[in-house]
């Protein structure tokens, strides 16, 4: 009992902690983002008015997605945030607020354990891609690594899983269902 105790008011600290780098991690995301719109219109002006197409912005633009929504995710999952149907909570909040919150938390660790698998299922393709120097575009007009881009879905992922593993704890130990629904 003491250790569960212990856990709870521990939990503020470690969550501001955890908050802080998962908002740096969404921050890059959101910078990223800015940077892929004005490389997108730089392109277009380029294009259009130049006749000067920067060359690879479509092929990095597709890369740059997937990396931007594994930087995005681990914020949302533990503000959670991410997108999801809550009719079957909501019904369940008038008659028993425990077993809401035992099948939040239920639900959370299902999505701590699919993107633990995601981490998983991408890390041979990121290995791969380091001992290959495996790269996309043009050999001799522009190439550009794909081993970040891989590292940051197995990065992700992984802090991903790590952050609904934290939501699915605080939710057991204190966090009030009221809140949300």
């Amino acid at each position: 009992m003491q250790r569960a105790s212990l856990l709870a008011t521990s939990l503020p600290a470690l969550r501001r902690g955890l908050q802080l780098a998962l908002n740096a991690m969404a921050a890059v995301g959101v910078l990223w983002i800015f940077a892929i719109m004005l490389l997108i219109v730089a392109d277009v002006v380029g294009r259009n008015f130049l006749a000067a197409p920067i060359i690879g912005v479509a092929e990095i633009a597709a890369r740059s997605v997937v990396a931007i929504v594994f930087l995005l995710l681990p914020a949302a999952a533990l503000n959670g945030t991410l997108i999801r149907s809550d009719f079957l909570m909501r019904g369940l909040q008038r008659f028993s607020p425990r077993s809401v919150r035992l099948l939040d938390s239920l639900f959370t660790l299902a999505g701590a354990v699919i993107f633990g698998l995601v981490a998983l299922a991408a890390w041979p393709d990121t290995h791969d891609a380091w001992v290959s120097s495996e790269f996309f575009g043009v050999r001799g007009v522009w190439t550009l690594p794909t081993f970040p881009f891989h590292l940051l879905v197995v990065l992700g992922a992984s802090v991903t899983s790590l952050a609904c593993v934290f939501s699915a704890v605080e939710t057991l130990l204190n966090r009030p269902t009221e809140e949300h629904f």
